[in-house]
């Protein structure tokens, strides 16, 4: 199952196999530190299965965009070219510890993820962003626009994802599950955690690195 909770199309998800990879790689230092030699070597092993499992069938070339990473694949050449706004996320992968952010690879599977080539981003009077099949089409999830934010290097790029998520909350004033392209006052979950902690962290993100760009964004 993808993070959104939807059933996967294929049985092997891209992102959370590469998540899994990173945390079983921070498991093994930490296991190695408290002298745990035994787990340290069950997580290093299961970490390269999955890594060269990874390496065989992750990438792929997309027509418009070059070599990318696949979202979902079934290991027998079955590949499914979309992103989902859920973290795991292709979009995500540098957050996560995954992939560097100037991996070439990703830099093309982002540029595919936030166009018209993934069927899930989607671009409308309010907003554009990525949404899912969780809650259909033309709903943008604040998630992909903070996670965007978060893996930016672009100040242009970060003042815009900070603008657009001011400017959708619908005057409540949190972030939601989702809201209509078009329309934010059409939303899902006028309450959603997960989005209103990573919009604090991207805050604090840009509030340590980028301190000036704060000023005067509304």
């Amino acid at each position: 199952f993808r993070p959104s909770d939807d059933a996967c199309i294929y049985p092997f998800l891209i992102p959370s196999n590469m998540f899994a990879v990173s945390v079983l790689r921070g498991l093994t230092n930490l296991a190695k530190a408290t002298n745990r030699a035994d787990l340290a070597g069950e997580a290093s092993t299961l970490a390269d299965e999955v890594n060269k499992a990874l390496k065989t069938y992750t990438a792929a070339v997309h027509g418009g965009h070059g070599q990318i990473y696949a979202y979902e694949v079934d290991g027998f050449g079955n590949q499914l070219f979309m992103d989902d706004a859920n973290v795991p996320s292709l979009l995500s992968l540098p957050y996560l510890g995954c992939v560097a952010a100037s991996d070439s690879t990703y830099q093309n599977t982002r540029r595919f993820v936030l166009s018209g080539s993934n069927p899930y981003f989607f671009k409308g009077k309010a907003a554009e962003g990525i949404g899912g099949p969780h809650v259909g089409l033309d709903m943008i999830w604040p998630l992909s626009i903070i996670m965007r934010g978060l893996t930016s290097t672009d100040e242009t790029e970060i003042s815009a994802c900070l603008t657009t998520l001011l400017r959708t909350h619908a005057g409540t004033g949190f972030m939601h599950e989702s809201f209509n392209k078009d329309d934010p006052s059409k939303f899902t979950r006028a309450w959603f955690a997960w989005a209103n902690t990573l919009f604090g962290e991207f805050v604090l993100k840009v509030l340590h690195e980028r301190p000036q760009m704060l000023k005067g964004i509304a």
